[in-house]
């Protein structure tokens, strides 16, 4: 699908998108995670780039309305979402020194798909598609898996960039308090350190001190590594595809493989790989079967951005932004079909006013359009969100019921 020929950084662009089609209502109850303002929303800080790269931090506002407004006035290329502070962010002038402070903020994470510009062979640098999201799509399943299996979080979105890689926002009441050393633990136990540029770093994961989730995501990763890194980003083919894998395994066992394949240089990846299996299996060596782990998981366990995840005052693209460079809207995704997701298949800002332009005049409709997203492509992934928010409000109205019964 071709990226249409409307400019999404033109200002009357990006103004009738968030006039008529930017879910503020829905943004308003994911972050509130009720009906009524909170300070989860009124004390939260929102940061906004306008034109002539201004960057405007330290904003809040009372209600979806506020923000609405302001953001048409601003109309910036995007805006981000950032902690819950002590006082309102939009007073900070007037505060006393310290007074200001994060208390409450997601726990996020930020996969970029630049990272496996070390692994895969498809693309490079802002360059992503159908084939390499699926190192995307088994980070999502790994890091969705550990972080509700060991830490018991269920409140988990996760959103397209809308260029090249995936962010999530955790909303559970104690991932919202967590501290900066909380965050920092808890990302250290799922996190991997993957080595150089050339990802030739032996992990010995079978090591007693790497964490569970580690290997717990190895029994997964296992099935996707020969469909993923074999079959379709053929990572061992050829002569240079040879020496790297080579360069990965016990130097007992490297010369003759070598030998072998230089002998047949048009084997495949899938090849191999059999022949190491073959080896390991008839050699008994637990040495290479643990390299072998190790090179799985070195190419397909997620490449996280720790640094996003562990500071409260960190500050993250909103939901259903438009990305300048692109056009496409960051819009969630959902990890139980995020395989069959395709960043080429998600709408643009050309694309959708276009089809806003397809609507039937209404004469009878107000002045306003608050919901138009609803008559668009948006539409299921807007669907996603409000029941995710849903989900949050009901707990939020579960929560009242217990402290009321307490007393």
């Amino acid at each position: 699908m071709e990226i249409d020929d409307v400019d999404p950084t033109s200002p009357e662009v990006m103004l009738t998108f968030y006039r008529r089609l930017y879910p503020f209502k829905s943004i308003f109850h994911w972050l509130n995670q009720d009906a009524n303002p909170t300070r989860r929303f009124t004390q939260r800080e929102f940061a906004f780039t306008l034109p002539g790269d201004i960057y405007l931090r330290y904003q809040s506002f009372n209600s979806a309305e506020d923000l609405k407004k302001q953001v048409c006035q601003l109309n910036p290329s995007r805006f981000e979402i950032g902690p819950v502070y002590s006082a309102r962010p939009r007073d900070k002038k007037t505060l006393r020194p310290g007074v200001l402070v994060p208390i409450q903020r997601e726990l996020v994470f930020d996969i970029d798909m630049t990272d496996y510009d070390p692994v895969r062979t498809c693309c490079s640098g802002a360059g992503i598609c159908k084939r390499c999201w699926g190192f995307i799509a088994a980070a999502v399943h790994v890091l969705d898996g550990a972080i509700r299996d060991n830490f018991g979080y269920q409140n988990l979105l996760w959103v397209y960039s809308g260029r090249r890689g995936i962010h999530l926002w955790i909303s559970d009441s104690e991932a919202l308090s967590l501290t900066d050393d909380h965050r920092k633990a808890l990302v250290e136990f799922v996190s991997m350190n993957l080595g150089g540029e050339t990802g030739n770093k032996r992990l010995n994961i079978r090591s007693k001190n790497v964490p569970p989730s580690i290997r717990h995501a190895a029994d997964m990763l296992n099935q996707k590594f020969p469909d993923l890194v074999l079959a379709d980003q053929e990572c061992f083919d050829g002569e240079n595809g040879s020496e790297t894998l080579l360069s990965m395994l016990p130097p007992d066992i490297v010369s003759s493989l070598r030998k072998d394949w230089t002998a047949n240089p048009y084997k495949s990846s899938e090849d191999k790989w059999e022949d190491l299996k073959l080896k390991a299996k008839a050699d008994k060596s637990s040495v290479l079967l643990r390299a072998l782990q190790d090179i799985v998981l070195l190419y397909t366990y997620p490449r996280i951005d720790a640094e996003v995840s562990k500071h409260r005052n960190h500050l993250l693209k909103a939901p259903f932004c438009v990305h300048p460079k692109t056009g496409r809207v960051c819009v969630p995704v959902n990890p139980d079909q995020v395989e069959e997701f395709d960043p080429d298949t998600v709408p643009t800002v050309g694309q959708l006013l276009k089809e806003l332009d397809a609507i039937p005049k209404d004469e009878n409709s107000p002045y306003e359009h608050h919901a138009d997203w609803e008559k668009t492509s948006l539409k299921p992934y807007v669907d996603l969100l409000n029941q995710h928010a849903l989900r949050l409000m009901e707990q939020t109205k579960g929560a009242k019921r217990e402290d009321d019964l307490s007393w």
